[in-house]
């Protein structure tokens, strides 16, 4: 709840602290006395939209801080937590406004937007008046309100579950549709070049083989005849080898009798005849090599032009085409595996639809089951608020195309004014004051059901007689007691129900920072320039309240019956 309030210079108010408890409070005063400004002021806290102009004249800037004491697990503390402020202690809402229209929010200290300052204000306090249609004028509050009320977060998160299984379904449906589609486009080339590429069965390195391959054997039949003619040289029988193992034989039969004169040359024919050995089995390799047969080049060109062929086809390099099989192999495969995915894909979306149905029909039933209920309990508080001829009506269509997280229904609150008349929206039918009895009598009705720890009733009692006055009194009493109520009144019905009663009046003040600012504007009004009309506000006691209600009963003259009415009212209100 709302623990303190703080003000400076804005507008009228100068400089005013304020500490708040539970129950109902209650702030009276004359006509412009600044209990507006007040609210503006405070709602400026809960980030409310700035105007420069609500800053006190002769100043160059206000502040509004606002201090609330709210359970750990309360939404604000969630929103503020998501916004990476830190959330131990009292949440402390801050707003300075620059008198050029600039504004500066801090909630604990830290800088946030507005955005984030109006999130969390809102979690904090709802603002109700005649002229404050907020919590009435959109019909997605109007579901909110009925789930709260009928204690449907249950099946409304079974309903939110099975729209995000929905979602994810549709998603994943969509994406492989999307693929089999896109692979369809290519299927007949695809399964082609497959079985393309099989027949053919490249091999990597195959290209540079073959190549290699052929230009052997087309140069073979070039150098045949010399290979032949240095293989006869070498091991024919014109060779030199019989004669130099000759030689060698007769010198080995030497060696004993003059070995350093022979041995040298034994070593040295030796190493002729093995060189001449090694040079022979080349020859004969070469020779074997150069030999081919036609066909079989005939072959290896057919080959190597088909490799290249298919090299040119698929825009690839011949030893990548064994690669690209792979790949064509996995694409086939994985389109065939699609298509079946398809069909799964359909199923659980199938799936996840019904289970959706059957979530949202078990929603829908708990809602209207909830709005006889709800109908029932607000029609109840109508009668004394001065709308006995009038119908509450929670209007529930189904919209069957939107399927969201929410559930199928569209809820709308309605009223019947009068007998006879035709019924509509609330928003539509009702008129200021009949609207704002019509809240009062919801949130009566849902206290302590998801509303907000701090209402504050603007002048919801205005116009309205006694009878009405002290139903809405006790109306409010009621609703203090599950959350904490703060109300600006006329009605002394009201106000005699309070358990903490602020007076606002305005004083003028001499001598104050900033005067001689206001010289020329004070002048212009006749009052003299040191003056300043500030607005105060002060906490009343037993006696100075009874002396309050009786000035809301009796007017600028407090007569001792209007006193005695006081006293009556406030002994009422206690027992």
């Amino acid at each position: 709840m709302l623990v303190q309030l703080a003000i400076r210079d804005i507008v009228l108010i100068d400089k005013l602290d304020l500490t708040f408890s539970g129950g109902l409070t209650v702030l009276t005063g004359e006509t412009g006395a600044g209990k507006s400004i007040l609210l503006d002021a405070f709602a400026l806290a809960l980030g409310g939209r700035g105007d420069g102009g609500l800053v006190r004249h002769g100043e160059s800037q206000g502040g509004v801080t606002a201090v609330f004491d709210v359970a750990i697990d309360h939404p604000a503390r969630a929103i503020a937590a998501a916004a990476e402020i830190d959330t131990d202690g009292d949440l402390i809402l801050r707003r300075t406004q620059f008198a050029d229209g600039r504004t500066r929010a801090f909630v604990n200290d830290q800088p946030v937007g507005v955005q984030t300052m109006r999130a969390i204000g809102t979690a904090l306090v709802e603002i109700h008046g005649q002229h404050d249609d907020r919590a009435l004028a959109d019909p997605t509050t109007h579901r909110v309100i009925l789930d709260a009320f009928g204690g449907l977060q249950g099946p409304l998160a079974a309903v939110a579950t099975a729209a995000k299984r929905v979602r994810a379904a549709r998603t994943a449906l969509s994406e492989q549709r999307a693929r089999v589609e896109a692979a369809q486009k290519e299927a007949d080339f695809l399964r082609h070049a497959v079985e393309e590429l099989g027949n053919l069965d490249p091999q990597p390195g195959e290209e540079a083989s073959l190549a290699e391959r052929r230009t052997v054997m087309q140069q073979g039949e070039k150098v045949a005849r010399e290979l032949n003619e240095a293989l006869e040289l070498v091991g024919g029988t014109g060779s030199m080898v019989p004669h130099l193992s000759s030689a060698v034989r007769r010198l080995e039969r030497r060696a004993a009798t003059v070995p350093s004169l022979v041995e040298p040359s034994i070593a040295a024919l030796d190493a002729a005849l093995n060189a001449l050995d090694e040079a022979r089995s080349a020859l004969d390799a070469a020779v074997l090599a150069a030999e081919f047969d036609p066909r079989e080049l005939e072959r290896v060109e057919e080959r190597l032009f088909a490799l290249r062929a298919a090299s040119r086809k698929y825009a690839v390099p011949a030893d990548d085409l064994a690669d690209l099989r792979s790949r064509y192999d996995a694409d086939v495969a994985a389109l065939d595996a699609g298509e079946k995915a398809l069909s799964g894909l359909e199923a659980e979306q199938s799936a996840a639809e019904t289970a959706y149905e059957a979530a949202a029909r078990k929603l829908g039933d708990g809602r209207r089951r909830a709005a006889k209920a709800l109908d029932a309990a607000v029609q109840a508080e109508l009668p004394p608020l001065k709308l006995e001829g009038a119908r509450f009506i929670t209007q529930i269509s189904v919209d069957e195309a939107s399927r969201d997280a929410s559930g199928t229904e569209r809820v709308e609150f309605w009223a019947q004014t009068n007998p006879g008349t035709r019924a509509g929206p609330m928003m539509k039918v009702a008129s200021g004051g009949e609207l704002s009895r019509f809240m009062l009598a919801l949130k009566v009705v849902l206290a302590g059901k998801g509303s907000a720890p701090t209402l504050i009733f603007d002048e919801i009692d205005t116009g309205l007689g006694g009878a009405v006055a002290d139903a809405i009194g006790a109306r409010l009493g009621r609703l203090a007691a599950q959350v904490q109520v703060v109300a600006v009144t006329h009605a002394p019905q009201v106000a005699a129900r309070a358990g903490t009663h602020f007076r606002i009046a305005k004083d003028s003040v001499k001598g104050e920072k900033g005067a001689a600012k206001g010289v020329a504007k004070g002048a212009a009004k006749g009052v003299k320039a040191e003056e300043r009309v500030t607005t105060r506000v002060v906490g009343l006691a037993a006696d100075a309240r009874r002396e309050e209600i009786a000035r809301m009963l009796a007017g600028a003259t407090i007569t001792d019956e209007a006193r005695a009415a006081a006293a009556r009212l406030l002994q009422a209100a206690e027992n």
